[in-house]
């Protein structure tokens, strides 16, 4: 008799957490960033942040525009992508306001706000 080798399978699950994973700013991006990131319009600093569960992109779209001078360059609330544009200080205050109210009032977990 001809044993045959026992086959497991594994299930793995992904459950996000409230997080923000990522948040960046890019203060003095290329000039052809903003074209290949479809920014047509875009000016100054860019900054990014990648958030989960993705439907708090929203959120943090919202309260960016509320916390500074940005424009909102992209929003993805299947994958939790968030892009804004504008001043240096005012991209990094919009952030700031996000942060606060995601991980302060929240409880998301928070990323460290990078600069390049």
């Amino acid at each position: 008799m001809i044993e045959l080798d026992e086959k497991k399978r594994i299930i793995q699950e992904f459950v996000p957490g409230k997080q923000v994973t990522l948040c960046h700013v890019i203060a003095s991006p290329e000039d052809t960033l903003y074209a290949k990131l479809g920014l047509i319009d875009a000016h100054g600093a860019i900054g990014i942040m990648t958030i989960t569960p993705s439907e708090a992109a929203m959120i943090g779209a919202d309260v960016a525009a509320k916390a500074a001078s940005v424009e909102i360059g992209f929003v993805d609330r299947f994958n939790g992508s968030l892009v804004i544009t504008g001043e240096v200080a005012a991209v990094e205050e919009a952030l700031a306001g996000v942060m606060q109210v995601l991980c302060d009032m929240m409880g998301f977990s928070p990323a460290p706000m990078t600069r390049t």
